[in-house]
């Protein structure tokens, strides 16, 4: 059973190498990736040998009765299939792939990769298929208009947190008859971050601060202390509108402040959490904390053995605290 293991992992290693030197799936670092003759390769399809396979028992009947007719539609037919691998090549040639933006999502959930496929041809591209080598399932198949760009969005699953790295592309066509199959293995620098999938739970309490000014407006016992200007990440409900109103909008808007009643800091620490739960449920909890006061939009720290976060708010806070949250003891 070894031996039969480390003859087949061997074979796979050398099946790997063996299609890295012949498909260069080394990273592009040039960007756009422009699919020059080298890089696309055809091959002809299952419907493309059965179509060989015909042709050859058409030209032997033909022969053996001596049709000339029958000659010439077996010429005919074979003319037509091999123009066939010069259009299924163009279809493919010189298009420009560039990576675009993906948004991060939680583990568990599907992330999307966009890709820009640009076509400088004055003719347009039909049925191409653009999908990640390793997840053939997630293939999407678009057309690409003359001298136009198309955004494609390819799912992947991403079931774990971190940096999640697709690898390489495949863009390939059977246009038009579909009896042959051009391909192309374009590597660009696609990537999406995966925050620990939430666990919801209650928030730990506020800690007491040195001031007594709060930067919330939630009221309760709390006393007007007065005005400051806003700033990104505040949330609309704290607007003083009424000043905004008299102000006629020629006045950058200001956001209230209070005093006493439950102000403080609300620290979203590591050591708080259960001590026998494991890593990844404590990254699963934090992560649900941050949404949790993201929401009420109150100040929040995080504290991470040896990361702290000042406490803040607003988006840029949030998508700071749950990358480090992503990113624990994976750098």
């Amino acid at each position: 059973m070894h031996v039969a293991a480390d003859r087949s992992a061997l074979l796979r290693r050398l099946m790997e190498r063996l299609r890295q030197r012949l498909f260069r799936f080394g990273r592009d670092e040039e960007l756009p990736v422009v699919l020059s003759q080298r890089r696309i390769f055809i091959l002809p399809t299952g419907s493309g040998l059965l179509f060989a396979l015909l042709l050859g028992l058409m030209l032997l009947g033909a022969i053996n009765y001596e049709l000339g007719l029958g000659h010439a539609l077996v010429f005919l037919l074979a003319s037509i299939g091999a123009t066939t691998i010069l259009h299924t090549f163009r279809n493919l040639s010189l298009l420009a792939i560039s990576p675009g933006r993906s948004e991060p999502v939680f583990a568990g959930d599907t992330a999307r990769f966009v890709v820009h496929v640009d076509n400088p041809a004055a003719r347009a591209r039909h049925a191409l298929e653009l999908g990640f080598a390793d997840a053939p399932a997630g293939t999407v198949v678009f057309a690409v208009a003359s001298g136009q760009r198309s955004s494609v969005s390819i799912p992947l699953p991403a079931p774990r947190r971190g940096l999640l790295d697709p690898g390489r592309l495949t863009l390939a066509t059977r246009y038009p008859l579909g009896l042959f199959r051009a391909w192309s293995h374009p590597h660009p620098l696609l990537s999406c971050i995966v925050y620990p999938r939430p666990l919801p739970s209650p928030l730990p309490p506020l800690a007491a601060s040195a001031g007594g000014v709060s930067l919330t407006g939630n009221g309760g016992d709390e006393d007007f202390a007065g005005l400051r200007l806003r700033q990104p990440g505040d949330p609309l409900r704290h607007v003083a509108w009424k000043v905004a109103a008299r102000d006629a909008g020629n006045s950058p808007l200001l956001v209230k402040q209070f005093a006493g009643g439950d102000s403080g800091e609300r620290w979203l620490d590591w050591e708080q959490l259960p001590a026998d739960s494991d890593v990844e449920t404590r990254l699963s909890l934090l992560t649900g904390w941050v949404l949790a006061a993201d929401a009420e939009g109150s100040p929040y720290g995080l504290r991470l053995p040896g990361r702290e976060i000042a406490p803040a708010y607003g988006e840029a806070h949030r998508a700071a605290c749950l990358e480090a949250l992503a990113f624990h003891g994976r750098r």
